[in-house]
């Protein structure tokens, strides 16, 4: 890129913090300025992250070519708007939106602007799951656990959108056929939102997933596997360990012997290898990994999982 590209960050709390401070670390972006609506928040990120302080978004139009989006989930579409109907790239952060017809508005607006539009599932970004998805097409069984201990932040929405979503998108990425049913159930535990539930999506080519998530565990784990004709893969996202697991032929016996192979992978930091795809993505002006249609997708299953279990109150 011969000129830098501009850049702000709406919304600097936790996560927006570490998207500021990662662009202002990037030769070829220009920081311009982080924006919130509170000023103690914005001033303080501002300064950390060597750029100016906004406290309203819409000032920042005219002054940036792409935008990353860090704000409550319920605000995507109102703060997202300016930005996208003034072709202004954006990475918005998941889920895409509250419901699947706010969702879909985001994605009309920046398809008729002409903006990129990014969101941001940081897992798709996790080296872990990269080396996972190189490995395996289609398998016919997928089970995906994601348990969490109990933090007080994002519950304005349910787990399913917190962190449910997350194995969603990666399910949807590794199976390439339409869900055909989809059952579930869960509970609120300390939230008046649901806070465990699990879920099995069943596609048109015969694959089946399992997705667990909970926020209110007492141990944190996040592990992937994924079942195919004569080998099993095993990813854990903590340790960034793949197990491939497949049958060996020994002569002279009735039965093979089951290898298991250990994959340690090279650690990445997934939230800088999204922003780095972003910007690049901008620059050569091609398809996000994760374009507004693919977070689309991924809202809508999360939104039916949510409604099966809704059903059952």
């Amino acid at each position: 890129m011969n000129d830098k590209l501009r850049v702000a960050v709406v919304g600097v709390g936790y996560l927006g913090r570490f998207h500021a401070l990662i662009y202002s670390r990037m030769p070829h972006v220009e920081l311009v300025g982080v924006a919130d609506s509170h000023r103690e928040t914005a001033g303080k990120v501002a300064a950390e992250a060597g750029c100016a302080a906004f406290y309203d978004h819409r000032d920042l139009i005219g002054k940036v070519d792409a935008v990353s989006i860090v704000v409550p989930t319920s605000l995507h579409l109102e703060v997202s708007r300016p930005f996208l109907e003034n072709g202004i790239h954006t990475l918005l952060e998941k889920p895409i939106a509250s419901t699947v017809a706010e969702g879909a508005e985001i994605v009309g607006l920046a398809e008729r602007s002409g903006a990129l539009l990014q969101i941001g599932h940081l897992e798709r970004y996790n080296a872990g799951v990269m080396e996972l998805a190189r490995r395996i097409s289609n398998p016919p069984f997928i089970e995906a656990q994601r348990m969490s201990s109990f933090v007080a932040r994002a519950t304005d929405v349910d787990v399913i959108s917190d962190l449910m979503i997350h194995d969603i998108d990666i399910v949807l990425s590794l199976i390439d056929s339409d869900i055909v049913s989809v059952s579930a159930v869960g509970t609120p535990v300390l939230t008046k939102h649901i806070d465990i539930a699990n879920a099995r999506l069943e596609f048109a080519n015969g694959c089946v997933a399992n997705v667990i998530a909970s926020r209110v565990s007492e141990k944190k784990s996040r592990r992937i596997r994924a079942f195919a004709p004569n080998h099993y893969l095993s990813l854990d996202f903590i340790e960034q360990r793949l197990n491939i697991a497949y049958p060996k032929p020994r002569p002279d016996e009735e039965w093979p012997e089951i290898v298991v192979e250990t994959l340690d992978i090279e650690p990445v930091k997934p939230l800088d290898a999204e922003l780095e795809d972003f910007v690049q993505c901008v620059a050569a002006r091609r398809k996000p990994l994760v374009n507004g249609h693919v977070g689309l997708e991924a809202l809508d299953v999360a939104m039916r999982v949510k409604e099966t279990i809704l059903g059952k109150f």
